[in-house]
């Protein structure tokens, strides 16, 4: 799939974390993007959309991107999630990892390792 064709999803409760990576998308050709600023809007977000690539952080508000990745996963065993945290521990990698992630990335992002993981996923 060309990543121009892409449907990406991004949750983080912070607008300019949503901003930063929406734009790293751009840059990448990405253009067909979602947002979400909560568990529970990623969540409806995903059913409704069925996006190929999801960005969630860790920690939002009404459920976090552990809770949004184990249902995601329950509702499309397909899903290619990608946990995004500036709270990195290996507590959180693990159990993002158990959940149903594919990837683990610590923020603050840069162009070159974006561009690694969504090419490795789409």
């Amino acid at each position: 799939m060309l990543l121009e064709n892409a449907k990406v999803l991004i949750s983080d409760d912070s607008i300019l974390a949503r901003k930063q990576l929406k734009d790293l998308l751009f840059d990448l050709g990405c253009t067909n993007v979602f947002e979400a600023n909560n568990g529970q809007v990623a969540i409806d977000t995903y059913m409704s959309e069925k996006p190929n690539l999801v960005f969630l952080d860790i920690v939002m508000p009404v459920k976090d991107g552990i809770k949004v990745t184990k249902e995601i996963i329950e509702f499309d065993s397909d899903a290619k999630i990608v946990i995004v945290s500036s709270v990195g521990t290996q507590k959180h990698l693990r159990e993002a990892l158990e959940a149903g992630a594919c990837e683990f990335i610590q923020k603050p992002l840069n162009l070159k390792n974006l561009k690694k993981i969504v090419e490795s996923m789409i």
